[in-house]
């Protein structure tokens, strides 16, 4: 029952993820944002210039730089769903793909504080977003770093020693990440409502990366089931706390967010080495999705 339940998802998974993944998409999901762009450039101009009015969104759109702030949240909702496409290939690069977008986050963030400086960029209006901006850009160039050396070292070795109970593994992983679109879409809806209503976009990738770490717990319960060595579960187990950590950091107060941020990637980095030493201890076959 349960392996035919499964492949059933798991063909429903893979025709999105082939969708996802596909030129038609990517060419559109650029082209969205260039007009997104555009189209918000252009009605902060109108709106400055007094030419039409936006109710809720009026006081957003006479900032100029308001369009910026826009199209990297889309960007950062179209990481979103890399994130869970990602979860099923590899539990590893799933918690790596969560810091490239919580650098992409700081990178927004950044943004944000540019959107704070005057028009006429005068020094009393420089100051403070200046100090920020700096701020997040460094945060963010650190966990590029950091992640371009853990990716460099990290080693994908199968959970299971069995192909049967490793290709059940990656199938329940995959209708996790269906039920990830869903909640998702959820939240995405429950956002719109509240644009719509109040005018304000709630940016729930604070909801979203709570509902990863029940994913994550959820993966560390089911790996128990094919394995109980100490050093996999510690790993995944470890995966659980980094991406605590993510939430926490979107939660703090600026400066405090960044510490975090870093020392989270910093924490990954110190568990692949760690795990590439006492993985020798126990060989296996190295395999790609785990």
């Amino acid at each position: 029952m349960l392996k035919k339940f499964l492949t059933y998802t798991n063909s429903i998974y893979e025709k999105l993820k082939t969708l996802w993944e596909s030129k038609a998409s990517l060419r559109l999901t650029s082209t969205i944002l260039v007009f997104t762009f555009i189209v918000c450039s252009l009605a902060s101009v109108l709106v400055i210039n007094e030419k039409i009015h936006l109710g809720h969104f009026n006081n957003h759109f006479k900032n100029p730089f308001f369009s910026i702030e826009i199209v990297f949240t889309m960007l950062l909702i179209t990481e979103l769903f890399g994130l869970i496409f990602m979860l099923p290939k590899s539990v590893a690069k799933s918690v790596g793909k969560q810091f490239e977008l919580l650098s992409l986050i700081f990178l927004r963030d950044g943004f944000k504080e540019f959107s704070h400086i005057h028009s006429d960029f005068s020094l009393a209006s420089l100051k403070e977003p200046l100090i920020n901006m700096t701020f997040y850009g460094f945060g963010a160039i650190a966990i590029f770093t950091i992640l371009g050396f853990t990716y460099k070292l990290q080693k994908h070795i199968k959970l299971t020693n069995t192909e049967d109970n490793q290709e059940q593994f990656i199938r329940l992983k995959k209708l996790l990440a269906l039920f990830l679109l869903v909640a998702f879409a959820v939240v995405g809806v429950l956002d719109i409502k509240a644009l719509i209503q109040t005018g304000q976009y709630l940016h729930s990738f604070k909801t979203f990366y709570t509902v990863l770490i029940f994913s994550d717990i959820i993966i560390v319960l089911i790996a128990l089931r094919y394995t109980l060595n100490y050093y996999k579960i510690f790993r995944y187990s470890a995966f659980v706390l980094a991406t605590i950590l993510i939430r926490i950091a979107l939660s703090a107060e600026p400066f405090y967010d960044v510490i975090i941020g870093v020392v989270a990637a910093l924490f990954i980095l110190i568990l692949t080495l760690t795990y590439n030493y006492f993985s020798n201890k126990f060989p296996e076959k190295i395999n790609k999705e785990i």
